[in-house]
């Protein structure tokens, strides 16, 4: 076991992070579920405001395993153009799917928030957690719905992955950071002690607590800042 739990390995995480603690354009998004969890610490630690980035994929019809695409907020899609060029998948498909994804995802936007708008990330330089990689679906997604979004800097960090993934993640993104690329890799779930399922309502209170810290700190702030 590389880790106790998702909450340590948050921490261990901003550590190799820390070169960016405090500055003023910075966003720390989580992926949910598990990597908001991991992303409380980071942001915590780095002195950031923290939100959740829904991504959902969009599985081929009769084959939803298999991601022919995902979107993010915003109405920004990511189409991975080689799959559906392969499988002559038509527009109107796709639109039908993207349709049914959508309403998943503002479903859980509205839930994980509770009331609360998205942070802007525009400009800024956003680090998106996950608790770890797999095949890297999801953060690739991530990543290019955050660029048509305009963040000037999308840094990706995760406790743990295999090294092939990080590797393909490295040329879309300005930097990754990874704690440990373990091999043989097996699974994200083996490098920890404690990988309970992580549930929406985890992640609705992870948001509720940064956003009680952000105010508290606002409000400590002197008036001349």
């Amino acid at each position: 076991m590389l880790f106790k739990d998702r909450a340590e390995a948050g921490r261990r995480l901003s550590t190799a992070l820390g070169a960016r603690a405090g500055r003023g354009d910075l966003v720390v998004l989580g992926l949910p579920r598990g990597g908001v969890v991991v992303a409380e610490q980071v942001a915590a630690e780095l002195r950031a405001p923290l939100d959740v980035f829904v991504v959902r994929k969009l599985g081929v019809p009769d084959h939803e395993e298999l991601a022919m695409g995902a979107i993010a907020r915003g109405g920004v899609r990511v189409i991975n153009e080689d799959i559906v060029r392969a499988l002559g998948i038509p527009e109107p498909v796709i639109d039908e799917v993207a349709a049914e994804a959508t309403a998943e995802l503002e479903r859980r936007e509205r839930h994980y928030r509770a009331g609360r708008g998205p942070l802007e990330v525009a400009g800024k330089t956003v680090i998106v957690v996950d608790d770890g990689l797999a095949t890297g679906a999801t953060m690739r997604a991530a990543i290019g719905a955050l660029r048509k979004l305009g963040a000037a800097e999308v840094v990706a960090a995760v406790p743990v992955g295999p090294m092939e993934t990080c590797q393909e993640l490295r040329g879309l993104c300005d930097d990754l950071v990874c704690l440990v690329t373990p091999e043989p890799f097996i699974g994200v779930g083996v490098w920890y002690r404690d990988f309970t399922q992580t549930t929406d309502d985890d992640v609705r209170a992870a948001l509720e607590r940064a956003a009680q810290r952000r105010g508290h700190a606002s409000a400590a702030a002197p008036a001349w800042l």
